[in-house]
């Protein structure tokens, strides 16, 4: 009977897990494949480094407007919509043989991919009873994990059996998938609220002003909440800042070898994937505060170590640390949001959100370049270890504050105002 019901409650959070999965795997083969597609295209490498630059001004570009278009649609057939879009650009790729057109659609693709990052979180907030969001999210946080191992090893599978083509024709295969599986996947509009919503609004720059307006009222009524997301953002900007030096510091910095490198990634991989087994074990054991708080903090400790390294094994236990403890904070950080912003609105509030920390991204990541070349790497390094580590410690101190305990394992009544 027990079985039965426990079957019964993840039929579709364990549907929606594949779906996610497969996906994942899909868009690390597909990356991959292009970077190989653009090199063996123009044998530059500048050229490579433009697709992370399109991709995140096509993520800047998207998220200041796509939110009041996601919390206005249906999110199971926008999702489906997108999956398809995706599939059908990503197929046309190969038959591209200039770079301006390439750099162009995978512009388009980032914006299909952006938008379903933020529908896929309102439709997950939705669909998911609040006390089985911690654990779906250390379940997912493992599925990541995963296709971040198992992803580039099925493309270079791919490179050894055929071309990076067939890679590319596989991750558009992989879309089409998880667009049939969604098709099961329930329907968690309120059908008269959405139709309201869509015949009395159109998108407009007057509209969109309104809705940044929301986010605006929003965050002033509930700062604590939006503390906790902006620093937990600040994390994710310093991380991603600091990882673009990660090979030049290996390399040129530590004097190892391409191999050694290698081998740093491949540590770095085992660490992700021992923590999220770990985290999906005893996530329940854990309280929300402590899984955002020590996790971040222990990952920031990681980067210090590794910052501070002058031989193989100590950046190897930097590397295996760091992002040992990133399965344990991003669980956390998932759970937090997902019961503590409206999920009417959550789409206009995480994808306005997503515009700051894709912004401030870029800015770090050039800051850390030119200062990197004017001054040192590991300085450079260094210092976007030291200051991650007093964001995590300001995070964990609003993390365990006993006042606001409750919002680690209850949603607030939020007012009728906004």
């Amino acid at each position: 009977m027990r079985l039965k019901k426990l079957l019964k409650t993840w039929r579709y959070p364990s549907i929606l897990l594949f779906s996610i999965g497969i996906s994942s795997v899909g868009s690390w083969v597909y990356f991959i494949a292009l970077n190989l597609i653009v090199l063996n295209l123009t044998g530059s490498a500048l050229a490579v480094s433009g697709l992370y630059i399109i991709r995140a001004l096509s993520t800047l570009f998207t998220n200041i407007w796509s939110g009041s278009l996601i919390d206005r649609l249906n999110k199971k057939y926008l999702m489906i919509a997108l999956d398809i879009s995706q599939s059908v650009f990503i197929v046309s790729l190969p038959f591209f043989f200039s770079l301006g057109w390439i750099y162009g659609m995978v512009f388009i693709i980032t914006i299909a991919s952006s938008m379903y990052h933020s529908t896929s979180i309102t439709y997950i907030t939705k669909l998911i009873p609040i006390n089985q969001r911690k654990r779906f999210n250390s379940l997912r946080s493992l599925l990541d994990s995963g296709a971040f191992l198992t992803g580039p090893a099925i493309a270079g599978m791919m490179f050894t059996l055929g071309s990076p083509n067939m890679a590319i024709y596989i991750n558009a295969g992989a879309l089409l998938l998880s667009a049939l599986i969604t098709m099961r996947m329930p329907n968690v509009e309120s059908t008269v609220k959405l139709e309201k919503s869509i015949e009395t609004t159109r998108i407009s720059f007057k509209v969109l002003k309104e809705d940044w307006k929301l986010v605006i009222r929003f965050s002033r009524q509930y700062v604590y909440i939006m503390a906790v997301y902006l620093l937990f953002s600040m994390m994710i900007v310093m991380m991603t800042a600091t990882d673009s030096l990660e090979a030049a510091f290996a390399t040129k910095v530590l004097s190892l070898t391409e191999g050694e490198y290698g081998v740093l990634v491949s540590i770095a991989g085992a660490g992700v994937l021992v923590g999220s087994l770990l985290n999906a074990i005893i996530v329940e054991k854990i309280p929300t505060s402590w899984l955002i708080g020590m996790g971040s903090i222990i990952t920031a400790g990681g980067y210090v170590l590794l910052s501070a390294s002058h031989t193989f094994f100590i950046a190897a236990v930097g590397f295996f640390v760091l992002s040992f403890a990133t399965a344990f904070a991003n669980t956390g950080f998932y759970t937090f949001y997902q019961n503590n912003i409206p999920v009417d609105v959550m789409g206009r509030i995480v994808s306005l959100y997503g515009f700051i920390e894709a912004f401030l991204i870029i800015i770090f990541t050039v800051i850390f370049g030119i200062s990197a070349e004017l001054i040192s790497i590991r300085f450079v390094v260094v210092s976007g270890a030291c200051i991650m580590l007093l964001v995590s410690i300001a995070l964990f101190i609003c993390n365990v504050q006993p006042s606001k305990a409750k919002l680690y394992t209850h949603s607030p009544e939020f007012k009728d105002s906004l």
